[in-house]
């Protein structure tokens, strides 16, 4: 049995007719008989009674037909959704996006995609900058938003949407906490103890943030690690430390937290989120999402900085 069989018998249901039928179906009277003939075969049993004005459809008929139609509109389905995905209008899109991202780009950019791209089902994960970067290699994912400068970019195009630079989160109860309009050097927390990411699970966040204290003379003094930015700000806190987070954690730091700004950032160090995807073998979907994303949403000093020279 297949969907050809499947829309002959549809067909002939709906004609009644073997010689309308055949029209219908742009084919000759003798091979609708036989294919017909073949389908009750495979089934075993009649599904129409022979008559000189036509045929009229048996019980075994009727009971087919419902989930004739059904496999026939599921067929017309799977194409047209085929077809959506192979021009970039629909189909799935699995996006891989890092805790910070859900501050303010998500939320603006989600309503827009399912404004823009109707017929999109999207599929969010909440991950590491490191496991977007592998899920994009291994294809799992299909569009990432994480932390960038990243170790290894390999396989994959990562472009900067927007600078985010660090500040350092203190306890509210700490002397740090009262700076002048809330900035300080960085160089002025040199003794505190600090909160880290872990090398393994963020080493690219870890990286940075070590290069970052080396910029201000010091090596920070590490007592506790820890992957996601609202664990880091309890920690902060609870006074265990001090802690390097993203900027846009200043807008929505909890109590007990203040977030400084860092007045002795050198002009060339920067960090921010960005978009990736794979280098090759990419959805269409996947790129008219990210032309979107670049338009609407990467920052006047990202494009300048991304231009090709």
């Amino acid at each position: 049995m297949n969907l050809r069989q499947l829309q002959q018998f549809v067909t002939l249901v709906e004609t009644l007719n073997v010689h309308r039928a055949a029209e219908i179906l742009h084919m000759a009277q003798p091979p609708l008989s036989v294919s017909i003939r073949r389908l009750e075969e495979e089934l075993g049993g009649k599904l129409f009674t022979r008559t000189s004005s036509g045929v009229i459809p048996t019980p075994l008929a009727h009971t087919m037909l419902p989930d004739a139609y059904a496999a026939i509109h599921h067929a017309q389905q799977c194409k047209l959704k085929a077809q959506e995905a192979l021009v970039g209008l629909g189909g799935l899109l699995r996006i891989g996006f890092i805790g910070t991202a859900t501050y303010a780009l998500l939320p603006r950019l989600i309503p827009e995609l399912r404004s823009h791209f109707p017929q999109v089902e999207m599929e969010l994960m909440e991950m590491t900058s490191l496991e977007i970067l592998e899920g994009l290699r291994a294809r799992h994912l299909d569009l990432g938003f994480l932390r960038f400068p990243v170790l290894d970019s390999k396989e994959l195009t990562m472009t900067p949407l927007e600078r985010d630079d660090f500040v350092l989160a203190v306890p509210s109860h700490s002397a740090l906490a009262s700076a002048p309009g809330q900035r300080i050097d960085l160089a002025q927390a040199a003794r505190e103890n600090f909160i880290l990411y872990p090398q393994q699970r963020v080493p690219s966040l870890c990286a940075m943030a070590h290069l970052r204290c080396q910029m201000s003379g010091f090596t920070p003094h590490v007592v506790q690690e820890a992957m996601q930015v609202h664990t880091i700000l309890s920690l902060v806190a609870s006074g265990i430390g001090v802690a390097l987070v993203a900027g846009v954690a200043k807008q929505h730091a909890m109590p007990g937290v203040v977030c400084l700004e860092l007045s002795d950032t050198p002009a060339q160090f920067c960090v921010g989120l960005a978009v990736a995807v794979a280098s090759q073998q990419r959805l269409n979907l996947a790129d008219r999402v990210l032309a979107h994303v670049l338009q609407h949403h990467q920052t006047a000093e990202m494009a300048q900085r991304c231009r090709p020279a």
